[in-house]
């Protein structure tokens, strides 16, 4: 069952837009594609990929398309609680928790999503592709795996402390 998240007030950050066309028997037919990617800074980030025939409409789809597919990341802090490795299609990740006052070091459409999330301190690396799409898709891939201490020893049956 989804969340309703429908009150809460997100931020939106235009990671990419392109001209893609489609060849018919009278010609090209030009259309606009955009990635988008929503937060609100607390933990809720979303993504979202929109196509029509003008960019606003696109990102304007795009922006609906990233508010239906919000995802919780779990944060230790400024942080996420674990490395780990995201991947979609030839897109691959790899993010790794950081000290406090480190900052987000990361590529720019990973930054992004990042950002977005509300992670402030991290270390990101982008392994394989660097298509746009992939990476935040990888990206998001990676955040939805991560897991806090206490879900992970709720699942094993045993105290916080035994965990670490």
């Amino acid at each position: 069952m989804k969340k309703d998240y429908s009150n809460i007030e997100f931020k939106e950050n235009l990671v990419d837009t392109k001209s893609v066309s489609k060849t018919v028997k009278g010609g090209r037919i030009r259309r606009f594609s955009a990635l988008v990617v929503v937060g609100n800074g607390e933990g809720l980030v979303g993504y979202g990929i929109g196509k029509a025939a003008e960019v606003p409409d696109a990102i304007r789809k795009a922006m609906e398309a990233a508010k239906r597919n919000i995802i919780e990341v779990p944060l230790d802090g400024t942080t996420i609680p674990h490395e780990i490795i995201g991947e979609f299609g030839a897109g691959k990740v790899l993010l790794k928790p950081a000290a406090p006052g480190t900052g987000i070091i990361a590529g720019g459409k990973m930054r992004a999503v990042l950002e977005m999330a509300g992670i402030r301190d991290i270390r990101g690396k982008s392994l394989r592709s660097n298509n746009p799409a992939n990476v935040v898709k990888a990206t998001f891939e990676a955040l939805k795996e991560l897991q806090t201490v206490d879900q992970v020893a709720r699942r094993r049956g045993i105290e916080v402390a035994d965990v670490r």
